[in-house]
């Protein structure tokens, strides 16, 4: 047996409401990276599945910048460490440096992928310039009484830095060494969000919280003119500029992207996210990049959802739109007459996944608010069913990828299984309560609070573990069948196959249970030598053949298990950081996983 990468879905990028989402891409327009949960993504621009994870950070991380030569990303995070490594990979990391005391807004290169400067929120000061290969200082970064929010390096020699603050001014430094030159006063009256030099070294353009945008001189600093008054309604978030330095796109809290015309500073163009006419804090547009070595006039922008649009210059509406999550998944259903996968994760949003391409869709329709914790799908409709601690069972029409029903629950629910026909059962801490069609609910109580629950497909038989340390296998009527009392530790994970159950446990271990054929259709243990998994199972899948399962755990790690040899096992380790949340036998040698770090990983599995 074998498990390799295949693919990962990426997260989509955090986003906080009220502050900028730095975006870049490579010099070759060929890739971006972003910074989602603990992880950066780097991904193809034109295929978004080809994507690579870079998971060494230990804290929440904010930015992440291409070098000029495209051969390395660096990044920050949340408690003021810059991590340079190696962007082809995403595995080996050329540097760690703690940079300051806080946390990192923005970084930048200088034009010899040499240096970097590192910028945020820190206690005895806002940035640090470093050399990328051994982190020695090469210049400070003062003048500002705030937080820093952009830095921009020019390019060309000689070397100019510029910095934004929420203290209003933008500072002008000479290098290198680099060290304050001016400081360039009222011209915004709010917070500077974004600063960057033009690819030919001749300007500098800042935006802010005050709508405004101003360019000035690329060598000198000085102010130059101030373009688009009263365009933009909301916060700007994000600038760049075209490859040809003569356009800049600005991005807004307004819902919109546009494209300036620098020496004329006329609007070429404008896009409006959202529906006409309404305000959508989703659509709120908080970064955006223009890649460079492209001939197409490609702009990527990110909404507050964390979705990358995909505009071209000459195009009235946007082209493609790429989703992902943005929280922790906890729980995914395979669909198969869709050749899709459904994903829910933490914050109430579910994503279904195309198999063939990678590609995530959302659902239309009132979606839950809340945590996601179960999905199930019907074969014989074509539905799927999630439940979520919003204290709500919906129902989803699958092909149509739309809510189409909601039903309140009488308790916060943990889990959801179909019966055959249209019986959906919701396990509360209560017990199961059984919901038909017609929004009949009915309750039956257990003898101890239920954890996980699964069903047998095309037999009306479902098991319930529960925390006493067992396992009731029980009939549609709710008669008790079978009690299996030899568990360890509880339960909490189940799957069934056709005559198998599995059993995961608390500890780690799996139990495996056959239906004997011969003492009247008693349940017996079959293994108990899964046990290769150092904390919680959070998810079991059974192969279509039903010889092989697949496990994740709260250890991060994905196993392959065999019926016919138990001691053998393959695996997949740190296949998700912070844990594994939901696993799918998706396609006979395809499973797919999904995680803490909200994103969904294809694993090509031969037996």
């Amino acid at each position: 047996m074998s498990i390799t990468a295949e693919a990962i879905w990426a997260a989509a990028p955090s986003t906080t409401r009220g502050s900028p989402t730095p975006l870049s891409s490579d010099s070759k327009g060929q890739r971006i990276a972003y910074a989602s949960g603990k992880s950066i993504f780097v991904r193809s621009i034109d295929n978004p599945a080809d994507c690579k994870q870079y998971t060494q950070h230990t804290a929440p991380t904010t930015v992440a910048r291409f070098s000029p030569s495209g051969f390395y990303v660096a990044s920050g995070d949340v408690s003021g460490t810059v991590r340079v490594w190696d962007a082809h990979g995403a595995e080996n990391t050329k540097g760690d440096y703690h940079i300051i005391a806080g946390r990192i807004n923005d970084l930048a290169w200088d034009g010899d992928s040499q240096r970097i400067i590192a910028v945020g929120d820190g206690k005895e000061r806002f940035g640090h310039c470093i050399t990328a290969d051994s982190g020695n200082t090469v210049g400070e970064i003062s003048g500002h009484s705030s937080q820093i929010n952009c830095v921009s390096i020019r390019q060309q020699r000689p070397l100019r830095a510029a910095t934004g603050s929420d203290d209003t001014s933008l500072c002008f430094f000479h290098g290198v060494p680099f060290k304050f030159n001016t400081s360039v006063r009222g011209k915004h009256d709010k917070f500077v969000y974004g600063t960057q030099f033009s690819p030919d070294g001749s300007a500098l353009v800042s935006v802010g919280s005050d709508r405004r945008i101003w360019l000035y001189d690329g060598k000198t600093g000085e102010a130059t003119k101030q373009i688009g008054e009263g365009e933009h309604k909301g916060s700007i978030f994000g600038v760049a500029w075209s490859p040809d330095s003569k356009k800049i796109v600005t991005c807004s809290g307004d819902q919109t992207v546009k494209i300036w015309e620098v020496e004329s500073g006329n609007c070429l163009r404008s896009w409006r996210m959202g529906e006409e006419g309404s305000v959508s804090v989703k659509d709120q547009q908080v970064g955006v990049t223009w890649p460079a070595g492209r001939t197409d006039g490609l702009i990527i922008s990110v909404d507050l959802e964390g979705s990358l649009t995909y505009f071209r210059e000459s195009k009235d509406a946007p082209t493609r739109v790429v989703r992902g999550h943005q929280k922790a998944i906890t729980s995914a259903v395979s669909s198969s007459e869709n050749n899709a996968v459904f994903t829910g994760s933490t914050d109430g949003r579910i994503q279904s996944w195309d198999l063939k391409t990678g590609v995530a869709d959302s659902m239309d329709g009132e979606a839950h608010s809340n945590y996601i914790s179960g999905l199930a799908a019907s074969p014989s409709n074509g539905r799927v069913y999630s439940v979520g601690w919003d204290d709500t069972l919906r129902t989803l029409d699958a092909s149509q990828r739309s809510f189409i029903g909601s039903v309140k629950t009488s308790g916060q629910p943990k889990a959801v299984v179909v019966l055959s026909g249209t019986r959906a059962l919701v396990m509360t801490d209560r017990g199961i309560m059984t919901y038909a069609d017609d929004g009949e609910a009915k309750t039956h109580s257990l003898p101890s609070p239920p954890v996980c629950i699964a069903a047998m497909e095309g037999k009306d038989i479902i098991a319930v573990g529960c925390e006493d340390k067992r396992v009731r296998i029980i009939s549609t009527g709710f008669d008790t069948i079978a009690e299996l009392k030899d568990l360890t530790h509880p339960p909490s994970a189940l799957a069934f196959s056709d005559s198998k159950l599995a059993v995961g446990l608390t500890n780690g271990k799996i139990f495996v249970y056959a239906k004997s054929t011969s003492s009247g259709g008693a349940w017996e243990l079959e293994t108990n030598r899964w046990s290769a998994h150092t904390a919680r199972v959070t998810s079991i899948a059974w192969s279509p053949s039903g010889q092989h399962a697949v496990s994740g755990g709260l250890d991060t790690n994905v196993f392959v298990w065999s019926i016919s040899d138990p001691g053998k096992r393959t695996k997949a380790l740190n296949a998700h950081k912070e844990g594994v949340g939901a696993v799918v036998w998706a396609e006979k040698d395809r499973v797919v996983s999904c995680g803490a770090d909200a994103a969904v990983k294809v694993w090509k599995v031969s037996v």
